[in-house]
């Protein structure tokens, strides 16, 4: 690997090193070369929230961004956001309200969510509502989602 076609960061908590030319997203970054699969690539073009990630703690549309950009950055993913053996709160709620639906989208909302309660840990509904404007369901009419969200917030409170 070319020290030039590479990028050095910080990937759900461990030093990750990685072959990337200038040209590649951090969406195909993740699911073909480092093979997370676990983020979703819906629109490639930014409005559908299924390919988010954090990167530094803030969401982030990996279709929208560079691979490169994220050198000596923190990103994680959706396999990085349960604890060690467990889910997450979020996690735990979505499962446990029945937000997954298809399951699809599932990723991107709760990434959202997450980084969204550790900002506002006592949310209104309008807030939660607006937190997870970004994000697309093709499934549902959101109730579940928003639903467990509030069920999050209450736990983690």
């Amino acid at each position: 690997m070319a020290e030039d076609d590479t990028v050095r960061f910080t990937l759900n908590g461990a030093p990750a090193l990685a072959r990337c030319p200038d040209e590649r997203i951090l969406l195909d970054l993740l699911r073909e070369e480092l093979r997370l699969t676990g983020t979703k690539r819906g629109c490639d073009l930014g409005t559908c929230g299924c390919c988010t990630v954090l990167v530094d703690g803030r969401p982030t549309l990996s279709c929208l961004t560079l691979a490169k950009i994220v050198a000596g950055r923190s990103v994680t993913t959706i396999e990085g956001i349960a604890p060690s053996g467990g889910l997450s709160p979020v996690q735990r709620a979505f499962v446990d309200l029945g937000a997954t639906q298809c399951g699809f989208c599932t990723p991107g909302f709760i990434v959202t969510a997450t980084a969204f309660l550790r900002e506002h840990p006592r949310p209104s509904r309008e807030e939660i509502e607006q937190a997870i404007s970004g994000n697309l369901c093709r499934c549902t009419g959101y109730l579940a989602i928003v639903r467990a969200i509030e069920a999050a917030a209450r736990a983690e409170a």
